[in-house]
């Protein structure tokens, strides 16, 4: 061990103790507030409901606990338990090419992961969600979900590390600024590509039927100057009970999609207000500031990681003896969460600044008592807390507290 492998461990337990008291906030407070409906919400969830919400939040923040407590016990045996210096000799002892190796030492890196979350999904499926009703799904579609994104990811992956390690070893100091270009083309190419191509691999989109809905959303569109290849109905039932309502898709490629729950669960002028919701961030240009910030962080990331690789104390300090361009990439994605884990607050104060925006675009496009109603519906139909730890929230979650949100839409419409 060195100075640097100090540093990291300094980091990594700390992120690690802020994520442990703010969990134990989060289960603390929701705890304290479960016997009682707040005043907003009164007259629409009954104590019951929010009971459930509760118990289901502090079931899932209890079982991300004891999977960080895993996840830092697999990090720890890969780095100073020498896992990563064996799995870097077994493929050595191969005597491939180095852009070879890199990439079977990038994948079975990535595989063995995967291995090793798959009991812990598992459990997360068909234990917690079917215990609070959400569960649709079987093991048999589970383990088909799992085969195909193998498949996938295989298809996809090898070439780009390929790619991406060529250029490391090959494009000389600023290696970093072409692999920057690749992935950002990347990117935007999956962007584009999901919602024809790689969606449908998992899910079944209909188009919406004829009739009163569709020309409302039409209207909404077609007044907003939102073009899309169409608006679609994904069968997310045949998964999980939550409902859920977004649009994919980059340039001319984008697509409306609703989830058939929330299409059973909401009137159409909820509906409507919802996807007015949706088309906010896109007039707000929200893909457009999330795409720069993704870029820029990309960017610095990159470049970081080009002057981390030449030093020889970033190998030494992390267990590894061999020095490559694919152990300096590996090393750095895996050290990476715990120094990225305290920008968590600066992108989620960012992201609910959106939302904001968002909700105040649709409460001039549609109803904004709508928009309450049906927010109000999926927080009861999902099992959502309305009553978070403030902190807990301000650090972790995309979207404003039930509350706070509901009181900023009601002066939307007091307007």
């Amino acid at each position: 061990m060195n100075a640097f492998s100090l540093f990291f461990l300094i980091c990594l337990f700390s992120a690690f103790g802020l994520e442990w008291w703010l969990a134990r906030r989060q289960i603390q407070h929701v705890t304290a507030h479960q016997h009682q409906v707040p005043e907003a919400f009164a007259d629409r969830i009954d104590v019951f409901e929010h009971q459930k919400a509760a118990t289901y939040t502090i079931t899932k923040t209890e079982f991300a606990q004891k999977v960080r407590i895993a996840e830092l016990a697999i990090l720890l045996l890969w780095v100073f338990g020498g896992g990563l210096e064996y799995l870097d000799t077994a493929w050595r002892s191969l005597q491939w090419s180095s852009l070879w190796t890199g990439v079977a030492v990038l994948v079975s890196f990535s595989l063995l992961g995967s291995l090793l979350d798959l009991p812990l999904s598992y459990y997360k499926t068909f234990k917690i969600e079917a215990k609070f009703g959400f569960n649709r799904s079987t093991p048999k579609l589970f383990f088909t979900d799992l085969f195909k994104s193998f498949l996938l990811s295989m298809v996809v992956s090898i070439p780009l590390l390929a790619l991406v390690l060529w250029l490391m070893e090959s494009m000389g100091s600023l290696w970093w600024l072409w692999v920057w270009a690749v992935w950002m083309s990347f990117s935007l190419l999956m962007m584009w590509a999901y919602p024809a191509f790689i969606a449908p691999l998992f899910n079944k989109f209909n188009p919406l039927e004829e009739g009163s809905l569709k020309q409302r959303i039409e209207a909404l569109l077609k007044r907003n100057g939102f073009a899309s290849q169409g608006i679609f109905v994904m069968d997310g039932s045949k998964r999980s009970g939550h409902g859920n309502a977004y649009f994919t898709g980059l340039g001319n490629n984008k697509r409306i999609v609703f989830f058939d729950t929330l299409l059973e669960g909401l009137n159409e002028s909820e509906i409507e207000a919802v996807l007015a919701h949706e088309v906010g961030h896109f007039k707000c240009k929200h893909v457009q500031k999330r795409l720069f910030w993704i870029a820029s962080l990309s960017l610095l990331g990159l470049g970081i990681l080009g002057w981390l690789m030449q030093q020889a104390w970033f190998y030494q300090g992390l267990g590894v003896t061999h020095a490559s361009t694919y152990m300096a990439l590996l090393l750095f994605m895996i050290i990476s969460p715990a120094f990225s884990f305290f920008l968590h607050p600066l992108m989620t104060y960012s992201s609910r600044k959106q939302e904001f925006e968002a909700d105040a675009f649709a409460a001039k496009q549609a109803d904004a008592h709508m928009l309450i109603h049906a927010l109000v519906k999926l927080y009861k139909e999902n099992a959502s807390t309305l009553t978070p730890d403030p902190l807990y929230s301000k650090f972790y979650d995309s979207h404003p507290p039930a509350a706070v949100r509901i009181a900023h839409l009601s002066s939307q419409a007091a307007h």
